[in-house]
């Protein structure tokens, strides 16, 4: 799905009126009946007093659109204006005028704290007092009645985005923003629904369809895109009947020291249960009998020394390597990190202690492959990358990043999110049960796993992130978020593919 930014939103209103003719009214008209055929059928005429609160721009008369709709299917509506301006947008003003066809009572007028209503828990809250285009602070009486909202405890449905929350940075003070149980996002979501700081200011979203002209939203290319099941059933190559082992290539794992052989055994495991044909392990001698004994399917090569890699000689030909889990970050086995990397031309992808000896040694950066992808959790990225003022300073950080060594960046997260050079790529699978030892090992072994298949290196990143956010997605279904082991990602694995192949042969058959 594509996320267009705020800039693109404005032009897709504005060939939306040229090509539809119709005017800027009329489509502030379509977006409130969308949200009032939304409310409606999920209200089912409940009796709750439902508190519009308008701003003085285009989202508050979106809510004034909204208003109107509810009243005159007789839901008890009060409405107000947020007088923070003495500026009104024209279609506002409009939408104000037309209250007066359904009823004799004016909205009140908000303009200091002492004027705020009384709102109960049992109420509904309509935010549509800043839209999209919130570019500056709330007056501190407007903080306050967000605040009041809070305090309220009444269910919240932000209109578009949350007041007070911009599209492109992060809001100074948290008690300037709404506070929103639910987000109607008018056209796609936004993305700091999906940012670690700011992800907070909505428990839900959803989209609605406002009927922004097709041809420009089909043409219109964003760099930003959330992945999720449509998106990943495109990626699916379902195996043809003739394939064998050799088909699906062969995946390298190289990691491990005393006592993180574990590491290895999981990330090989996920690589073969991504679809590999065949998968083989480059570990110190410590780690052999313990990997050859609880994963029976994997080849085993080993170190000469016992406790650490200590030099990388391969006398097989790989798919594609996975460097790093478990791997330390021993002098000798930086020295034969680096020693590897001036001969190798094989797809790598490189993980946990790989990243931190990338980021104590900068200059084997130049050494990495185009293409490589890394995949660091928040403390490795800020070794590698510096810290970082916030989250769109992370993201603009990491795309400079991605394009100088031309590789490809996994932001872990709850919304892991993909960097190839300008482009971010959202996920939305995952849980809080993947915040546990060996998830990321998995993750490595899954996206390798994927690139031995013949997947290209950013289409095995998006889709290893989307299988191993749905595995564990359908493991906790039966084991809670507590329980979840990296093991069990690995083992429901299956099931993530077989729900993709379901949906795929669905949309084969409709086509």
């Amino acid at each position: 799905m594509k996320i267009y930014s705020k800039a693109q939103i404005y032009e897709g209103d504005k060939l939306t009126i040229e090509r539809q003719n119709m005017s800027s009214t009329d489509l502030m008209e379509r977006a409130g009946t969308q949200v009032f055929n939304w409310l409606h059928a999920h209200l089912k005429n409940a009796q709750a007093t439902i508190h519009v609160f308008c701003g003085i721009g285009n989202n508050g008369g979106d809510g004034l659109v909204i208003a109107r709709h509810l009243m005159r299917h007789d839901y008890q509506v009060k409405m107000y204006i947020v007088n923070y301006s003495d500026k009104r947008s024209k279609d506002f003003l409009i939408n104000y005028d037309h209250i007066k066809n359904v009823t004799k009572k004016w909205p009140t007028l908000l303009n200091y704290r002492e004027e705020f209503p009384e709102i109960h828990r049992d109420d509904i809250i309509i935010d549509a007092v800043f839209g999209i285009g919130f570019n500056r602070p709330a007056a501190d009486w407007v903080r306050a009645l967000f605040i009041h909202f809070r305090n309220s405890e009444a269910f919240t449905l932000s209109i578009d985005i949350p007041s007070g929350l911009s599209t492109d940075s992060i809001a100074e003070d948290e008690d300037a923003v709404v506070w929103a149980d639910y987000t109607l996002s008018f056209v796609s979501p936004k993305l700091v629904f999906f940012l670690p700081q700011t992800a907070k200011f909505t428990k839900q979203w959803e989209v609605l369809n406002i009927g922004l002209d097709d041809r420009f939203l089909k043409e219109t290319f964003t760099n930003v895109n959330l992945i999720g099941k449509p998106e990943a059933t495109l990626m699916y190559r379902p195996r043809e009947k003739f394939s064998h082992k050799g088909t699906f290539g062969h995946t390298l794992i190289i990691g491990g020291s005393y006592g993180k052989i574990g590491a290895v055994t999981l990330a090989s495991r996920a690589a073969l249960s991504a679809g590999a044909g065949l998968v083989s392990a480059y570990i110190p001698k410590c780690g052999y009998t313990a990997l050859q004994s609880s994963f029976p399917e994997a080849m085993v090569i080993t170190d000469e020394y016992e406790t650490l890699i200590s030099e990388i000689k391969l006398e097989i030909e790989p798919t594609v390597i996975g460097f790093g889990v478990g791997i330390g970050t021993a002098k000798q086995t930086v020295q034969a990190f680096e020693a590897f990397l001036k001969t190798n031309k094989t797809p790598l992808v490189i993980d946990a202690d790989g990243v931190n000896i990338l980021a104590q040694n900068k200059t084997l950066l130049k050494l990495v492959p185009k293409s490589t992808i890394l995949t660091p959790h928040p403390k490795e990225l800020e070794r590698l990358i510096g810290k970082w003022r916030d989250d769109f300073d992370k993201l603009k950080k990491v795309q400079d990043f991605s394009i100088k060594y031309e590789v490809i960046v996994v932001i872990k997260g709850a919304h892991t999110i993909t960097v190839s050079r300008e482009d971010l790529y959202v996920n939305n699978t995952g849980n809080p049960g993947l915040a546990t030892a060996g998830t990321g090992d998995v993750l490595t072994g899954i996206i390798t796993g994927l690139i031995s298949q013949g997947y290209k290196p950013l289409t095995a990143a998006l889709f290893g992130v989307y299988l191993h956010g749905r595995s564990a997605d359908l493991a906790v279904q039966y084991l809670g978020y507590e329980s979840l082991m990296a093991n069990h990602v690995v083992d429901y694995l299956g099931a993530a593919f077989k729900d993709l192949f379901k949906q795929a042969k669905h949309v084969s058959e409709h086509q």
